[in-house]
């Protein structure tokens, strides 16, 4: 069997995974999608019945009949690099390539391209949250000023996030989760769709991830004096300690919950957990990173990944 890992170069959190295959003796193909096809090669035949080809990339090459497990990581587009009728070259390249990982029999995805795509969107995320059971904060998206207004009387205090979780190309800024003031005017709201929270008074922040029936689960304490960051990414590295901590049984159930109804075989599940030690939704990355977290709270989640690409695992 080969496992397909499709990324982004410089990913170390996929190479954390790559050393267990290697150590396990498993054929890897790693290969950004983006490279496809100036630096990275695909040719599929179907015919008499059957589907055969390769993908090539620089010096490796794999049969697409010898593919049993593809790890959808952190990939750039299909004709991503292309110079003349670029948008014509990226539609194509992703028909084919994708059209042809889809049709191949018996893979084990992680995740399931529907399935990824469709846990991007955050709305849909908060609602099948709500469905299975998480307490999940009071959440607007809108354009229409007096609507974020009467939010922020009814649901203050509030925060801001964004709604795809990318940040503003133009100019290169950073988007953390980011508190509102009270009496804010509204006003610029109507120049693009805004997302405001209710603020949850957090005491410490989770990170739930999920590899098939596998979870775990590290808690961060912030130790610099006063209120917690609201966004960890952007405290100092210096101020935060993640350690491991059991999964308590009703969080395991609707978070397994949560994977039936997205289909999902691996997400990074962020919570933040109250002065009550309620446990907010926050939301569910389907390629979250992590190594981060392996490294800080000792959790083998690199192995149970590699456990699960090859059908090791106790269960899938």
């Amino acid at each position: 069997m080969t496992v397909l890992i499709l990324t982004g170069p410089g990913d170390v959190t996929a190479d954390m995974v790559v050393d267990h295959l290697n150590t396990m003796g498993t054929p890897v193909l790693r290969v950004d999608p983006a490279d496809f096809p100036e630096r990275a090669s695909l040719s599929a035949t179907f015919a008499s019945g059957a589907l055969s080809g390769r993908i090539t990339t620089g010096h490796r090459s794999t049969d697409l009949r010898e593919i049993r497990a593809i790890w959808v990581r952190r990939p750039g587009q299909p004709g991503a690099g292309a110079r003349t009728q670029a948008a014509w070259v990226a539609l194509e390249s992703d028909h084919a390539w994708y059209g042809t990982l889809r049709a191949l029999p018996d893979v084990r995805w992680m995740n399931h391209p529907d399935a990824h795509t469709a846990c991007r969107y955050k709305m849909r995320q908060l609602v099948l949250a709500q469905s299975v059971g998480f307490h999940v904060p009071a959440t607007l998206f809108t354009s229409v000023p007096g609507d974020a207004t009467g939010f922020a009387e009814t649901h203050g205090p509030l925060v801001c996030k964004s709604i795809s979780g990318h940040a503003p190309d133009d100019p290169p800024l950073a988007l953390p989760t980011t508190p509102v003031p009270a009496g804010t005017d509204f006003t610029a709201v109507a120049e693009a769709p805004t997302c405001l929270q209710t603020l949850v008074d957090k005491r410490s922040d989770i990170r739930l991830t999920v590899v098939g029936s596998e979870m775990f689960c590290a808690r961060a304490d912030q130790l610099a004096p006063g209120q917690p960051e609201l966004d960890w990414r952007y405290a100092d590295p210096e101020s935060v300690r993640w350690y491991p901590v059991p999964v308590p049984p009703d969080i395991r159930a609707r978070t397994e919950g949560f994977m039936r109804l997205t289909g999902l075989v691996y997400g990074a599940f962020d919570f933040a957990v109250a002065a009550d030690e309620t446990w907010h939704f926050l939301e569910c990355n389907a390629s979250g990173q992590f190594g981060f977290i392996e490294l800080a709270a000792g959790l083998p989640i690199s192995r149970a990944m590699a456990d699960w690409l090859t059908g090791t695992a106790n269960s899938s």
